[in-house]
């Protein structure tokens, strides 16, 4: 054990550090991960990409790949600052790619699905 004087943010702290050889960090188990994996994202496909307007979590996805679509028809259900707000087709056509599914957190400008 080696102990050591650390001082965080004007605080200081004593701690004791055991120090372990090599051959006790390869046969260490790795630690599992907190948090599961954000799902995959379809790369988005060829026509007018819609996008995220604020950053939020999708509730409810209401198309799906080679749909036709109306325009002003509800794409997705976008939650933000506890509001729920309607993702609209900004026209008619042909939704080419879906990007995102239900439960997946957005960011401002991040594609949410392609309509041709």
């Amino acid at each position: 054990m080696r102990n050591y004087r650390v001082n965080v943010n004007g605080t200081e702290y004593e701690v004791a550090v055991e120090e372990i050889s090599a051959s006790e960090v390869k046969a260490a188990p790795k630690a599992a991960p907190d948090a599961p994996a954000a799902p995959k994202t379809v790369s988005a496909g060829a026509g007018e990409k819609i996008t995220a307007p604020m950053p939020g979590n999708i509730l409810s996805v209401n198309v799906s790949a080679g749909q036709t679509v109306k325009s002003g028809e509800v794409l997705m259900i976008l939650e933000a600052m506890k509001m729920e707000n309607e993702i609209m087709a900004p026209k008619a056509g042909k939704v080419t790619s879906v990007t995102v599914s239900k439960g997946v957190s957005v960011a401002t400008g991040d594609v949410l699905c392609t309509i041709e």
